[in-house]
């Protein structure tokens, strides 16, 4: 389910993205206010689908903040990394109307959590296991493997990204990165799950730990 819900501020950036290359003239209507305030810079007709779906994904990320804080649900440290960046990546393509800015968002985001491992893992501290070892109990060197695991899977997302957003036109980078990164992301939480029941501790030993 939190999985579902990270996910929802890229479902709805896809979503607002293939509405405004289906609806242009309406979308320069909803976005001509807001961008006005910005940039007093023309709005090309080819730009219109990238600044709504940016638009729609500052808001999407700033709300799902608000909503766990005002429900009492815990909101995890790169959340708040992650609404920083969109503000910041995202801001400045609605300002100056570049789509690289967000194009780099995900690539920079996926680094920072793959350092942020790093750092927790040099100071003893193994991000993975504090999240799930009220749940699961796994060896030591397990733990430390899975940890690794997700550090080389952002760093290969980072480079992904950013070949894609590079290599190919904006709506197949935008296909990408809600096909390519959710597909990637439920492959890899699933051979997560295979490892894990691998090398879960026989219950009897478990309990004795």
């Amino acid at each position: 389910m939190k999985l579902l819900l990270d996910f929802l501020p890229i479902v709805l950036f896809f979503v607002s993205f293939k509405w405004a290359s289906a609806n242009p003239h309406a979308t320069e209507q909803l976005l001509s206010p807001l961008l006005g305030h910005l940039t007093n810079a023309e709005i090309q007709g080819t730009q219109l689908p990238i600044l709504a779906a940016t638009s729609v994904a500052i808001l999407a990320t700033a709300l799902q903040i608000v909503w766990q804080k005002a429900t009492r649900r815990k909101v995890e440290k790169m959340q708040w990394i992650g609404l920083v960046l969109i503000v910041v990546f995202g801001g400045a393509t609605l300002i100056l109307h570049d789509e690289m800015f967000i194009k780099w968002k995900p690539t920079v985001l996926y680094l920072a959590m793959a350092i942020g491992f790093l750092v927790a893992n040099l100071m003893k501290r193994n991000p993975i296991e504090l999240m799930m070892r009220e749940q699961v109990d796994l060896p030591r060197n397990a733990w430390t493997r899975l940890l690794y695991a997700w550090i080389l899977f952002f760093v290969v997302m980072a480079v992904a990204n950013i070949a894609v957003a590079y290599s190919v036109s904006t709506e197949v980078w935008v296909d990408f990165k809600l096909f390519g990164s959710l597909s990637a992301t439920l492959l890899f939480v699933i051979g997560q799950g295979v490892y894990i029941s691998k090398h879960m501790k026989p219950e009897s030993e478990a309990s004795h730990s």
